[in-house]
């Protein structure tokens, strides 16, 4: 991996120097960890004129789940644990003869950006804005392999939880069984905090789990993601609990799940973001939900949850081979509940049989 890393800091290098920066700071955390291998707490990577380094608080922890630096990088660790990485990172770059620092602005704070104003005032910043977020889109087939270990955890910690007794236990109780088995079966931990909504709350998006007890004739919608190696999956799931669906039911599922296939299918290298929210929201639009639908039809994911590419009317941009993301479209139904299906995929060719599917677990309509 080390000669992936040092690839990955060329390619940031060259955007650097064209934009005529001798020498590039980056702070954000899964930034770091995309250029270095690992980010420690606190960690930052400096791309200087001479060398570049992890500058840390402390030792990086030896813990896979943390990732590891990059062995080809040299680790400096600060003589006072309280210091800021960044702004000694600064005074480095000044030390190694830059005139110049690339900084991301997004993530920096103001009152931040100052301390490294002033640790160096002779050194020219400049805004490195989201290049490295545009490097992470494209993943290379690690990455995807990552993915696609994580996606595997999280169907078989859901396939689980199917099978047990559900009526009558709480949503707060489901969601921690769920993050619970992800662990048990290699996970990280979640990738994002799990949502198990029942009755009235399900369908809705970025539900936080309640005391409410499951209810026989209830929908039960689920999702939830697990983390492995750094890199961050999605599936949602929605089914009946006890009974027969009931004629609404099957219908507004029928209804998720032909927007979500619709939204599926539109995932081709080349396809533009809104166009593959449009093919979603106009099933749902033509059945007369166009109020309330969520703001977009997918996002990216990879070290974070909720990446670019944003999948929603307004986004600008087209899709490349290679780029995982979530299509997960959804209704919810005020007082009755919804349907939430959500996959993660990736964008493949048709050569190679279009996008793959990572997230596998059935999407029947289950009574359970």
């Amino acid at each position: 991996m080390s000669e992936v890393y040092a690839a990955r800091r060329t390619r940031l290098r060259e955007r650097c120097n064209a934009g005529g920066s001798a020498a590039a700071l980056v702070t954000r955390p899964a930034n770091v960890r995309y250029l270095a291998g690992a980010a420690p707490r606190g960690a930052v990577l400096l791309l200087g004129k001479r060398e570049d380094l992890l500058v840390c608080q402390s030792p990086p922890d030896d813990r896979p789940y943390e990732g590891r630096p990059d062995e080809a990088l040299r680790v400096q660790v600060l003589p006072q644990p309280a210091g800021d990485p960044a702004v000694a990172a600064a005074g480095l770059a000044h030390a190694q003869g830059a005139d110049s620092l690339a900084v991301e602005e997004h993530h920096l704070t103001v009152a931040r950006h100052r301390a490294l104003a002033s640790v160096a005032p002779r050194l020219r910043l400049a805004d490195l804005g989201t290049a490295v977020e545009q490097l992470r889109l494209v993943k290379d087939e690690e990455e995807i392999s990552c993915l696609r270990i994580g996606a595997e955890i999280a169907d078989q910690a859901l396939g689980e939880l199917l099978e047990s007794i559900l009526v009558g236990r709480t949503e707060r109780h489901l969601a921690l069984e769920l993050e619970r088995r992800l662990v048990d079966h290699g996970a990280d931990g979640p990738a994002f905090p799990t949502s198990v909504a029942t009755g009235p709350n399900s369908g809705r998006r970025g539900h936080r789990p309640t005391d409410r007890r499951v209810e026989e004739g209830d929908f039960l919608s689920v999702c939830l993601g697990a983390a492995y190696r750094g890199y961050r999956c999605e599936i949602g799931r929605t089914f009946v609990i006890g009974t027969s669906p009931a004629d609404w039911q099957i219908q507004l599922y029928d209804l998720v799940f032909a927007a979500q296939r619709a939204g599926r299918e539109a995932l081709m290298p080349g396809a533009a973001y809104r166009d593959v929210d449009r093919a979603a929201r106009q099933v749902l639009d033509s059945a007369g939900f166009s109020e309330g639908l969520q703001p977009l039809t997918g996002h990216g994911v990879g070290l974070e949850i909720d990446e670019d590419p944003q999948l929603a009317p307004a986004a600008m941009g087209k899709l490349d081979a290679c780029v995982p993301v979530t299509v997960e479209p959804g209704v919810h139904l005020p007082g009755r509940g919804g349907v939430r299906i959500d996959d993660t995929l990736v964008v493949r060719p048709e050569a190679d049989g279009g996008p793959e599917l990572l997230t596998i677990t059935t999407k029947e309509l289950l009574a359970l």
